[in-house]
């Protein structure tokens, strides 16, 4: 009998200076102006990134050497509230086709005082991927969310007027 053995989700938050509907719109819509053009599972550099604003949407990259590469697929879709994708990565930052194997990202956007805004972020189903794949790409992201979601923070802030 085969049983398969959770792993952890990844939860991270960060406050941000804008609404939630603002912070949405940076998180989807401007991502290519905040994701690191480093951070891509292409062979070559990305030059834009895109995520598709509905419910079986893509989150895709457009490479240097012209390549279109899947990052995920778009789940749920609710603008100004949530939405959920799925990773399709492998541990050795590759894409990966088979769906089945994909972890997923859920973020929520909570209104704060001040108009500010909590985004939760949760990447969970790490152990869909390829033993031993889950454990290691959780390690990786648990590492790497907090810088990113720094990135997204700024975004958000200059798309509310903040300095």
């Amino acid at each position: 009998m085969n049983r398969t053995v959770p792993i952890a989700p990844v939860r991270k938050s960060i406050v941000v200076t804008a609404t939630p509907a603002q912070a949405f719109e940076a998180f989807t819509a401007r991502i290519d102006r905040w994701w690191p053009k480093t951070h891509g599972i292409g062979a070559a550099p990305i030059r834009q990134s895109i995520i598709e604003p509905f419910v079986g949407g893509r989150w895709h990259t457009l490479h240097e050497d012209g390549a279109d590469v899947t990052i995920g697929h778009v789940r749920a879709w609710e603008p100004g509230r949530r939405f959920v994708f799925s990773w399709e990565v492998t541990a050795g930052w590759k894409p990966e086709s088979r769906v089945v194997h994909a972890s997923e990202v859920e973020v929520t956007f909570t209104a704060e005082v001040g108009g500010q805004t909590r985004v939760d972020l949760e990447h969970r189903d790490f152990e869909r991927m390829v033993a031993p794949g889950g454990e290691t790409m959780r390690t990786a992201v648990d590492g790497g969310w907090p810088a990113i979601l720094a990135l997204f923070a700024q975004e958000a802030a200059r798309g509310a007027g903040a300095p």
